[in-house]
This record gives structure tokens, C-alpha cells and sequence, in this order.
């Protein structure tokens, strides 16, 4: 199915990942705002991975924030990059639409997405091409 041509209830039928697993690179994530609360008292969120506008699947349901570029915006694996904190971060592009049917917000960037583990707070990251 096309995201393009999808409802809120079709996003919301998909199924889930489990909360650690690799389901490797993707193009672009859809926003799915929850009704269910986090502990801190804001709406948790879902995501949904799409690859060349085909959706993969639920990502989270448990974040209420998403780190774009991850915690710090040090990039994806920063820690083996950057022993020490880094100075220099190279710039990333990000962009935002809305969907024409659904009207969920599509997050995307200049090129690939990984997502990480579907915790308290969801990390995602643009694949660099080195």
C-alpha cells in the first residue's frame, strides 16, 4: 500500500517491530501521534518506517520525543566516531510534509534513515555516505 493513498487506520494496523530489532535503512518516517500518555505526561509517539513510499512498519508507541541525529545530535554511532565530544558535526537535512489523505506529518531527509531501539525516547539517524 502507497502512504500516499493511506488512512490514519491503515498506519495504525501495521505491525509493530520488536523494541530492539534492526529492520536496517529506510527513505522517510511518518509521525503517528498517540492518544496513550508517556510518564511525563505528554502523548507518546509511533513512527512509521517507509521505503520508496511503502510503509515497514510501527517503530515505537512508548517515545514521547524523537532525537533527530540521536541524543546531542552527535549522528548515528557517534560514540565510536567521536571518542571525546565532538567539535565539528557535519550538517544533516531534514524536511517535513504532510501526507494528502492521512495528513500525518512525513519526516525525511537528503538520504537514508536508521531508527534505534523504541524506548522512552526515540533516536533517529540520516545515514552518511562516507
Amino acid at each position: 500500500m502507497n502512504i500516499n493513498t493511506m488512512k490514519r487506520k491503515d498506519f495504525e494496523k501495521l505491525s509493530h517491530r520488536e523494541w530492539n530489532e534492526d529492520i536496517g535503512e529506510f527513505d522517510s518516517l511518518i509521525i503517528l501521534p498517540l492518544k496513550k500518555r508517556h510518564d511525563s505526561g505528554y502523548r507518546c509517539l509511533d513512527f512509521v518506517a517507509v521505503k520508496n513510499d511503502e510503509p515497514i512498519c510501527l517503530l515505537s508507541g512508548c517515545s514521547d520525543v524523537v532525537h533527530i541525529e540521536g541524543v546531542g545530535g552527535f549522528g548515528y554511532d557517534w560514540r565510536r566516531k567521536y571518542p571525546a565530544c565532538p567539535h565539528l558535526v557535519p550538517p544533516t537535512q531534514w524536511n517535513i510534509d504532510c501526507l494528502p489523505v492521512s495528513g500525518l506529518l512525513r519526516l525525511f531527509c537528503g538520504g537514508r534513515i536508521r531508527g534505534g531501539t523504541a524506548l522512552s525516547s526515540f533516536e533517529i539517524y540520516q545515514i552518511k555516505e562516507d
